[in-house]
């Protein structure tokens, strides 16, 4: 009696310690990335770990007593980059003071290439000259370029009478010229490396040379009775502030690139920084409420600073449905960023012949469904700066600009001064140059307000329902909705235009990206906008007018992208089905889409992209 009265109290007990164990684990594993978990479980790993508080002495005790390292404090994020035993990972996880453990993950070059000559269209598509001819270039307006470095060239110099603008604009721009602190060189006021084991913050792979000629570029080497064309940056009197993370092999780490986005603070009012551009990113593994490199980021929008974010080149990964979505790179998946998609221009610098690059990436954004890109700009083998010895230039050789494409008499030769690339990358160098522009007019502008305004105030009258290329035998499909064009083609003259008339005006609240949301029983796809969205006002504010009619069907704070509209619905089940079935996108979550569109990936070693 008394064993059988033991035994029916014991079962209970046991039943609830294996279930109390289970869930310690389930919230232990919770604090662990994908990727982390996938990897080797032997030896040390580097990881970066976010604590909910700053690290206490008594956390960093604990990292010692575990056998870790610290290697950097990463404090815009509450974080610390260290070397721990892979076996140490559960301890370190059950510090209650820690949020989530995930690698310092590689991001690394990769790019599209052409093979003829080109000087496509960059600043007249998104109408630049008019803001300029306005006065607003950019004058006193911080850029931080977090990039391969930087190496000077005359067109990222002072600017003086080159730009062939009026005496009293003249006088105004050299008026605007900073004194030149240590490390700096013309309007590059100031650089820093934090590539590890190296020191200066020269451009060694070619990449942010030319991401800068996109943003602040005044043409100094392409101006002059001599040339009938200048390639100028959107932001041509722009200051640069470069901060060089990735190495001569075109790679970096979240660690190096957080850093710099640490330093991007902390001198914002030094160099009145205004705009980051981020011309890079890597593959997804979590919720950007989780991701290191978006926490990041958030740092920055919330401090006062513009972010600006490369979508990614993955729109001609097939691996998740038949047309390319769910393929953007994170930072750009932040709701709170701006993330930029490429425009092929066409060698023309009207619009009405533009199309979407085939390889921009699409939105929605894996795990957590954000509507991405929000806007796109030029993007596709478009012109900007190479310098003597440029690697990307030199591994490149059929990406050239000829003399003839801008010398009166020139050669079909190819330029030293000036060469092409395709990319998101380029796409996002174009917006922060129109950033600063913007907030040169508009100097009061939050980072909100300024994302809100670019988007309201973007192109997409002119869009057809889909367009595609074919390359190899494959056929790569575009349908022109909020997934593929966000809100729009930039349009800064327009922009600036409103907020001189608007500028205070814009309604409250954040502008943070919609979030995609599937009813399998109606088959409707809705964009949830948060509530401290300003998209949740009527008007032209609200989320079916900044995104459009084709886009959304009805209401404010739910609005349809799906169902009956011209593009989308029945009409075209491939896209329906391919993004919202059961074998795409819709559901799916780490490691099985992870692996689908990345490939499997062990610690430390999802190598995406460089955003050409």
């Amino acid at each position: 009696m008394l064993r059988s009265r033991f035994h029916g109290w014991l079962l209970p007990v046991l039943l609830i310690a294996i279930t109390a164990a289970t869930t310690a684990n389930a919230q232990l594993n919770s604090k662990f990335s994908p990727d982390l978990l996938s990897g080797s479980t032997s030896g040390n790993v580097q990881v970066i770990v976010q604590f909910y508080n700053p690290p206490s002495t008594g956390d960093t005790g604990l990292l010692g007593l575990l056998g870790g390292v610290v290697k950097l404090v990463l404090g815009p994020i509450d974080a610390l980059l260290m070397d721990v035993p892979y076996s140490s990972l559960t301890s370190l996880a059950s510090d209650p003071n820690v949020k989530y453990i995930s690698p310092d993950r590689v991001l690394a070059a990769h790019q599209q290439s052409t093979d003829i000559p080109s000087a496509a269209y960059t600043t007249e598509p998104i109408n630049a000259p008019a803001v300029w001819q306005m006065g607003y270039l950019g004058s006193k307006v911080g850029v931080a370029v977090i990039d391969s470095g930087i190496t000077p060239v005359s067109d990222l110099g002072f600017n003086g009478s080159s730009l062939s603008l009026s005496t009293e604009l003249v006088a105004q721009l050299l008026d605007s010229v900073n004194e030149v602190p240590p490390y700096s060189n013309g309007r590059i006021v100031y650089s820093q490396n934090f590539v590890p084991g190296q020191s200066d913050a020269l451009d060694h792979y070619g990449h942010g040379t030319l991401v800068a000629g996109l943003v602040a570029g005044n043409g100094a080497d392409s101006t002059g009775p001599q040339y009938f064309r200048t390639f100028r940056g959107a932001a041509p009197n722009a200051n640069i502030v470069n901060l060089r993370v990735l190495d001569e092999n075109g790679a970096g780490t979240d660690s190096a690139v957080i850093n710099a986005i640490g330093e991007s603070i902390s001198l914002q009012k030094t160099w009145n920084i205004r705009v980051i551009n981020l011309s890079l990113g890597r593959a997804i593994y979590e919720s950007y409420q989780l991701d290191p490199l978006c926490q990041a980021v958030e740092k920055a929008w919330k401090a006062g600073i513009v972010v600006v974010v490369a979508a990614g080149n993955d729109g001609r990964n097939l691996a998740l449905n038949p047309e390319g979505y769910g393929t953007i790179d994170s930072p750009g998946n932040d709701p709170y960023v701006v993330t930029v998609g490429a425009m092929n221009t066409q060698y023309t610098p009207q619009i009405s012949d533009d199309i979407i690059a085939s390889y921009s990436s699409k939105g929605p954004t894996f795990v957590d469904q954000v509507v991405k890109p929000d806007l796109v700009a030029p993007g596709n083998v478009v012109t900007s700066l190479e310098f003597n010895g440029d690697p990307l230039a030199a591994d490149n050789p059929n990406f050239y600009t000829w003399y003839s494409f801008y010398q009166q008499g020139g050669e079909e030769t190819p330029s030293q001064s000036y060469f092409p690339m395709s990319g998101t990358s380029m796409a996002a160098g174009v917006v922060s140059g129109a950033v600063a522009d913007l907030l040169q007019a508009a100097p009061g502008l939050t980072p909100d307000q300024a994302k809100a305004l670019l988007m309201v105030n973007s192109d997409r009258s002119y869009f057809p329902p889909s367009s595609s290329v074919s390359d190899d035998g494959i056929t790569y499909v575009a349908n022109y909705d909020v997934f593929t064009v966000g809100a729009g083609y930039l349009d800064i003259a327009k922009t600036v235009g409103a907020a001189l008339v608007k500028n205070g005006s814009v309604p409250p609240g954040t502008a943070m990206s919609p979030i995609a949301t599937y009813n399998a029983s109606t088959g409707d796809v809705t964009a949830v906008i948060d509530p401290s969205a300003l998209w949740t006002q009527s008007g032209p504010w609200s989320a079916s007018s900044v995104y459009g009619g084709r886009a959304f069907l009805t209401g404010d704070n739910s609005a349809a992208l799906w169902g009956a509209t011209p593009i989308w619905g029945n009409s075209d089940p491939n896209g329906f089905t391919a993004l919202w079935g059961k074998t795409a996108l819709w559901g799916k979550s780490s490691p099985e889409a992870e692996t689908a569109l990345w490939g499997k990936t062990g610690t430390g070693s999802s190598a995406v992209s460089l955003q050409y």
